[in-house]
C-alpha cells in the first residue's frame, strides 16, 4: 500500500541517450517504472548535445556519473526525498556509449554513481528504475527493501 510522503509533489524524469523498444531491457524497465509515484516519465534522446535542450527550465538535475556519489539503496532514498521536497522536478541524465558531455556535468546539481563497473546504458536505465522504486518503497515503510544480509 502506498502512503504518500512530503516528497510526493515532484516529479521524477529520466533523460537518456537511446531508446528502449523491444528489447529485454525496455520489459525490466517498464515492470519498474509503472509503479513508481509519483509517476516516472522518461525522455528518449538520440544524441547527448539535446540532453540540456530536454530538461525543464527549473528541473533538480542528476547525472548519471562514474565519478559521482556512491549511495546505498537507504542513502538514495534519503537523497531522493529530499530533492523531491524542493519542488522540483527531479531529472535523472543517463548518457550514452561516450557517457555525458562536460556541458550536462556542469549543469548537474549532483552527481550518482551506480557503482565502479561499467554498464551499458541501457542497463543502467533499468537499474536506476528499480533504485528509484526501491527508494519510494523505502522512503513510504513498505518491506520490499530488507537491509542487510540475515544470518551475517
Amino acid at each position: 500500500m502506498w502512503r504518500r510522503t512530503q516528497g510526493d509533489i515532484g516529479l521524477i524524469r529520466i533523460i537518456a541517450v537511446g531508446r528502449l523498444r523491444t528489447e529485454p531491457e525496455a520489459a525490466l524497465f517498464e515492470r519498474y517504472a509503472t509503479r513508481i509515484r509519483p509517476p516516472l516519465s522518461v525522455t528518449e534522446l538520440d544524441e547527448s548535445a539535446d540532453m540540456l535542450a530536454a530538461l525543464p527550465a527549473r528541473a533538480f538535475a542528476v547525472a548519471l556519473d562514474q565519478d559521482g556519489e556512491a549511495a546505498d539503496s537507504a542513502g538514495f532514498a534519503r537523497l531522493l526525498e529530499r530533492w523531491l521536497g524542493m519542488g522540483r522536478p527531479v531529472c535523472f541524465m543517463i548518457g550514452g556509449a561516450d557517457g555525458l558531455s562536460a556541458a550536462v556535468l556542469r549543469r548537474a546539481e549532483a552527481r550518482l554513481s551506480l557503482g565502479a563497473l561499467t554498464w551499458p546504458h541501457k542497463l543502467a536505465r533499468v537499474m536506476l528504475a528499480e533504485q528509484i522504486y526501491r527508494a519510494r518503497m523505502i522512503a513510504a515503510g513498505h518491506p520490499y527493501h530488507r537491509a542487510g544480509r540475515p544470518g551475517v
